[in-house]
């Protein structure tokens, strides 16, 4: 009679343990962002409410982490050359999105964008729609799915054509959209050109997408630019490389994008599992 209700008391437990245990579509993400850069950097992020209200620095190999809700829909890019008081007021050479180092606006183009809703089944990019001012690259870790790493980890700036760079101190500091310099229907995929079937690459996307394959070029570069992940943490680096292992905290552990952590997620939950299966078996065998 014990070890009936002792078995039966077992089995409570565990499927008590399963039903809260890691749901990979409902949880909140962690966002991991880190600065490989050279120089400090000043990401902002809207809507920024979880992530210190939008705006923050990054000293060079700096990292900083936040938890976004799964309803959460928004973008993170890198300012540079600011220069803010102890109040957050001041100004950046781009990326600027007013005069505040918190950020409740997008950044001003040309800026490098990671872009993310978030889901059952989240999408997330990055897009140099805007144009480009920090490379940047965006891992997934510990999902399921697809889970590509999206990004842009060539730095554009060297290279830019001059008609569209951004100079500071006889410096180029970003390169401008084609958009944003020529103001055209065809650079912009508006009017007769607002659908994928007439916006089609140009001589200046062509170039930002040979440079960087796996982010947005232009308005409607969807099929090898957006990418979908289901229950997954980030890691968002500027000045990266794509293939630059990275890792977060996961649970209050450490796991890295060449880790196999997700499996031994997976595998308590089939432990779990299997454990119930024997104890149901058990238990009628004693009623």
């Amino acid at each position: 009679m014990a070890a009936r209700y002792q078995n039966r008391d077992l089995l409570v437990i565990l499927m008590f343990l399963l039903s809260v245990g890691p749901k990979y579509s409902e949880s909140a993400r962690v966002f991991t962002i880190i600065n490989n850069c050279k120089e400090t950097i000043w990401p902002g992020v809207t809507p920024g409410e979880n992530f210190n209200g939008g705006g923050f620095s990054l000293k060079p190999s700096e990292s900083k982490i936040f938890t976004a809700p799964v309803s959460w829909s928004g973008r993170i890019w890198g300012r540079t050359g600011c220069n803010f008081d102890r109040n957050g007021n001041g100004t950046c050479q781009t990326g600027s999105c007013g005069t505040t180092l918190k950020c409740s606006a997008s950044g001003k183009p040309p800026a490098s964008l990671a872009e993310f809703t978030l889901t059952a089944q989240d999408f997330y990019d990055v897009s140099l729609v805007d144009g480009f001012n920090l490379p940047i690259v965006v891992t997934p870790i510990n999902g399921s799915g697809n889970c590509s790493i999206a990004g842009c980890d060539n730095d554009l700036r060297p290279n830019c054509p001059q008609e569209l760079s951004v100079k500071a101190n006889g410096k180029t500091v970003a390169c401008r959209s084609a958009c944003d310099v020529f103001n055209t229907d065809e650079y912009c995929c508006r009017g007769v050109f607002g659908n994928p079937v007439t916006c089609q690459p140009t001589f200046y996307s062509k170039r930002f997408k040979q440079a960087c394959p796996a982010a947005y070029s232009y308005a409607y570069d969807d099929p090898t630019s957006i990418f979908t992940c289901s229950g997954t943490d980030y890691v968002v680096a500027f000045c990266s490389s794509r293939r630059q292992p990275v890792c977060t905290y996961h649970n209050h552990k450490l796991v890295c994008s060449d880790s196999k952590g997700i499996k031994g997620l997976i595998g308590m939950q089939w432990m779990m599992i299997f454990g119930i299966a024997i104890l149901t078996t058990n238990l009628w065998l004693y009623l």
